[in-house]
């Protein structure tokens, strides 16, 4: 019996107790390295651990506090027209699931939309929340990516998505895969209207999303770290029986073969947003002519000369 342990450790603890206005959660466990960071400092580095450098995950709304300039910024709610197409349940109704998630996180669902300014420039910027249901794409999802891409459009103003997701609703079954075609045709849409569309691929970016609008961006910025992949590593080993290399499927890699065009620490990324922003600006701008009107104005004055000369 070590009566250390067993007698005065439960005798000081009686005595000195556990002060009630001590909040739970000053100090956070770093999942890669294990160090205990306080709570300031991390929030303070924008929850990148200061030991190790890991990017743990952030909420859509610090997505967005972090991007906009002076943490100003104005969210679109879109509300779904079906919210469990398929009445489905596994150990528990999926109607329930979602309940508890929007309780969880205070969210519809798992996809917001805000838009404001970056580095002085026009954006509007779609955040995945991995909270919600690990940020898995159902028809809510698409909906709201779908609203985004108006907004851009009509703002004339560049579309950053930044996903962080295991991929697509299976609670939605086949209505959660039609996602997938929706929002490439949404990205589509922006490339005929010639607006920008910009990607950060955050830690997780899996399944149905990494296959439709989190890799057609014009410009794939990764976070540090970050998975980014369809199918995970242990499926694809067992799938063609052979060791990954090291590091596959993490950012660094997919950079390295030329999958994505940069890997951006978090601390840096509002700014490298505003210099794209600010090179892309004359491309979502309309087009002018040389006597610098709107060419859909010059087009309709020819028209009202061409009228009155008949």
């Amino acid at each position: 019996m070590n009566w250390l342990k067993n007698f005065v450790r439960p005798k000081l603890r009686q005595l000195v107790g556990k002060p009630k206005d001590v909040p739970d959660d000053l100090w956070h466990k770093c999942s890669a390295c294990d160090e205990m960071i306080f709570h300031r400092e991390l929030e303070k580095n924008l929850r990148v651990c200061q030991h190790c450098g890991h990017h743990m995950r952030l909420s859509a709304p610090e997505r967005f506090a972090m991007l906009f300039d002076e943490r100003a910024y104005q969210t679109i709610e879109v509300k779904a027209q079906v919210h469990d197409p398929l009445k489905f349940r596994d150990q528990k109704k999926y109607a329930d699931r979602l309940k508890e998630a929007q309780a969880k996180t205070g969210r519809d669902d798992a996809l917001a939309v805000a838009h404001g300014r970056i580095g002085g420039s026009p954006a509007v910027a779609a955040a995945l929340d991995f909270g919600f249901m690990g940020g898995s794409m159902g028809i809510a999802v698409g909906e709201s990516l779908l609203a985004a891409a108006t907004l851009a459009k009509e703002k004339r103003a560049p579309l950053i998505a930044v996903t962080s997701s295991g991929g697509a609703r299976m609670q939605e079954g086949i209505f959660a895969l039609m996602q997938m075609a929706r929002t490439t045709i949404a990205v589509e849409d922006l490339r005929a209207a010639r607006v920008p569309y910009i990607v950060v691929l955050a830690d997780p970016t899996t399944g149905g999303v990494s296959a439709s609008f989190a890799m057609l961006g014009d410009i794939a910025i990764a976070e540090p770290g970050a998975i980014i992949g369809f199918a995970g590593a242990r499926v694809i080993e067992q799938t063609i029986r052979e060791k990954l290399p090291e590091g596959f499927q993490r950012a660094e890699y997919l950079l390295d073969h030329g999958m994505v065009d940069m890997v951006v620490h978090r601390q840096d990324l509002r700014a490298t947003l505003a210099k794209l922003l600010r090179l892309l600006a004359p491309a979502s701008a309309p087009r002018r002519t040389a006597a610098g009107l709107p060419a859909e104005a010059a087009g309709t004055a020819e028209a009202g000369r061409g009228l009155a000369l008949r």
